[in-house]
């Protein structure tokens, strides 16, 4: 009854790894006002604003977006605006983004028109204790 399939060499089936489940992304709709840390594993879509910390798999800020705190994600693009520290793999900010303060990064990517205003700090890909130390620092 709870015994693992068999296949026809008699054997359990391989492990491989299955694909990232697809999931639709969460939203927080403009006009819509957060106030306070936000966290998921999954992506987020965000066209109100934020005050306080993120922590996101995969975050598209709108052009009507905007956080005030700290961002912690796998990848982000930014259309709006950033007021605080941001660590990710991958940075797009996009022609319509405003960015004051840090970006930690493995790949940056800033088009024409964008406004930053802070450092860009590079993270080396084979040292991930770097970014999991940032990721410490950005929960506390």
């Amino acid at each position: 009854m709870f015994s693992k399939p068999q296949t026809k060499g008699g054997s359990a089936p391989n492990d491989t790894p299955q694909p990232r489940k697809l999931t639709v992304a969460s939203l927080v709709a403009e006009g819509v006002s957060l106030r306070g840390d936000l966290t998921t594993e999954g992506d987020l879509h965000l066209d109100g604003a934020l005050e306080g910390d993120l922590r996101v798999g995969q975050l598209t800020i709108g052009e009507s977006g905007s956080v005030s705190g700290s961002i912690l994600a796998d990848s982000i693009e930014v259309r709006g605006s950033v007021t605080g520290t941001i660590c990710a793999r991958q940075v797009r900010l996009w022609a319509t983004a405003r960015v004051d303060g840090d970006i930690s990064h493995t790949e940056l990517s800033i088009e024409a028109g964008a406004h930053f205003e802070g450092r860009s700090l590079a993270l080396t890909p084979t040292k991930p204790a770097a970014l999991e130390a940032l990721t410490v620092v950005a929960a506390e």
